[in-house]
């Protein structure tokens, strides 16, 4: 597997012209300049922004490779496996590619890692709307000329802020997409619920540790930032919060029984040591799992 470390070895490698910039690369393609006729694997230096809408071929991104005719924007981190295999495109495209030493002493170089969809999966691209397609063309418009223009003192500052502005965008975009996939896909909440009791019946069976939001996810055929994501928007509490005010709950509903001691409790909801179990617990609940059970029984 290939690792590009500049952003000019990868553009060679797959075919695209040399950059005007060392560290930044921005450009529109027809689909046919856009096809991969051949079969790509590698991990870059620098984050990705892609737009395609593949008639054909698989794309792979992390563990996943998916196959499909609907994805249009991508987000890609630095150091992530990719590929891509004979790919046959419906429409035009446009690549970014933004090193991580531009964004050197920047804002973005730490904003850019507040976005949560830089580690979805392929199959997690944003979709478009017409309108919301235009507005980022509209906005790689404007790095495209500024990228083809002389360089001066503001060449780098309003092509980022053309970035910052689209990543902004897709951020918005991104919660739209979430509000409307709920109706096509069902709750994620309750299937997340669902999963988290299904994983505890089977601990009475199975010596399973506590559940974790990638063991949850993968289940639910979705990344954990997704996952997340998604839950968020629909509960306002991320994927681990729901986890932890689940095994709050069972914990309460064990300490009212009374049948077991702390030790006993926190072994059967999957806790490595009663220390963790009750350090939680008290800073959930406000109360050590001790005084929360003498409380009730009393």
């Amino acid at each position: 597997m290939n690792h590009f470390d500049k952003i000019s070895s990868y553009n060679q490698a797959i075919g695209l012209k040399a950059p005007e910039h060392p560290l930044f690369y921005v450009a529109r393609g027809n689909k046919e300049s856009c096809n991969v006729a051949r079969e790509t694997e590698f991990t870059a230096d620098f984050y990705i922004i892609i737009f395609k809408k593949v008639e054909s071929g698989s794309m792979q991104y992390g563990r996943t490779k998916y196959d499909h005719n609907h994805g249009k924007m991508s987000f890609i981190k630095p150091r992530q496996i990719t590929g891509c295999k004979n790919i046959r495109l419906e429409e035009d495209c446009f690549t970014i590619l933004i090193h991580e030493d531009f964004l050197s002493g920047t804002a973005l170089h730490n904003e850019i890692k507040k976005y949560a969809y830089f580690e979805y999966e392929v199959n997690e691209a944003l979709y478009l709307s017409p309108s919301e397609e235009e507005t980022i063309w509209n906005l790689v418009y404007g790095m495209e000329k500024e990228y083809h223009n002389n360089v001066d003192t503001y060449s780098k500052s309003i092509i980022l802020s053309h970035l910052d502005t689209m990543l902004k965008y897709a951020q918005r975009f991104y919660k739209r997409q979430f509000i409307n996939r709920e109706e096509l896909s069902g709750a994620t909440f309750t299937k997340f619920n669902d999963m988290l009791s299904l994983y505890f019946e089977n601990r009475k069976n199975n010596d399973l540790g506590l559940p974790t939001v990638s063991h949850l996810a993968e289940k639910l055929n979705v990344s954990p930032r997704y996952l997340s994501d998604m839950l968020k928007q629909e509960t306002g509490k991320t994927a681990l919060e729901l986890i932890h005010l689940y095994l709050i709950s069972e914990a309460k509903n064990l300490l009212k029984e009374g049948k077991m001691n702390i030790s006993e409790i926190s072994v059967s909801l999957g806790f490595e040591n009663p220390t963790y179990f009750s350090r939680l617990f008290k800073k959930e609940v406000g109360v050590t799992p001790n005084k929360f059970k003498d409380h009730f029984l009393n």
